[in-house]
């Protein structure tokens, strides 16, 4: 079993950063992927950042230049920096690990972290 904890979401002025901690529970080399999402009132979640198990990472064009994946190994945990925040960043964000088999995919998901960036 798959556990996700985030933490780090809050409220900010528009221009300010926050940092999104997602921690795992066992390794995160055994995930095929994983990185956050985020999904806003009336709207679809979308990808905002993800590694792959090579390394890759993968950004949302709205926040290429703004937000930084990170993560460390030792601690199992996954990191969003997220830098220079607009009031359209304001959603709810999910921690998202994936196993890819040859059958399907196993996608596991934190319990989300509310983001609101608003002056």
């Amino acid at each position: 079993q798959v556990q996700l904890v985030e933490s780090g979401g809050g409220f900010m002025q528009p221009g300010g950063s926050l940092r999104l901690s997602c921690a795992a529970s066992g390794s995160i080399f055994r995930f095929n992927a994983m990185g956050w999402y985020r999904q806003a009132p009336g709207k679809q979640r979308e990808l905002v950042a993800a590694y792959s198990r090579d390394g890759a990472t993968n950004y949302a064009d709205s926040v290429k230049g703004r937000f930084t994946i990170s993560r460390d190994n030792a601690k199992n945990t996954v990191y969003l920096q997220m830098n220079s925040l607009k009031p359209e960043d304001t959603a709810v964000y999910y921690c998202n690990a994936r196993i890819a088999t040859m059958e399907r995919n196993y996608d596991y998901w934190g319990q989300g972290t509310q983001v609101t960036v608003s002056s």
